[in-house]
């Protein structure tokens, strides 16, 4: 079984075109498999339309999720660009 991270995250800005860019941007330097779930919906952190889907708005708690040998590195990566948002 490959390792695992998850992380949740309180959004200071919605998840739109430019935090939601920055996120696959962070994604990209890793292995691992990445998805920010809101609610119901998840969606992979290496698609930024993907990601403006979910329709996280400011103050929502998304979890970020990540699979593989990097997984820890690439959840707490992912999750402090979601923290940096604006």
């Amino acid at each position: 079984m490959s390792p695992s991270s998850e992380i949740a995250v309180v959004l200071p800005a919605a998840l739109h075109a430019r935090p939601a860019g920055e996120v696959v941007r962070a994604a990209a330097a890793f292995r691992a498999t990445i998805e920010v779930r809101h609610g119901e919906r998840a969606a992979p952190a290496r698609s930024a339309l993907k990601l403006m889907s979910l329709g996280a708005p400011a103050g929502a708690t998304v979890t970020v999720h990540a699979s593989g040998e990097d997984a820890a590195a690439a959840a707490e990566s992912v999750a402090e660009t979601l923290r940096a948002a604006t």
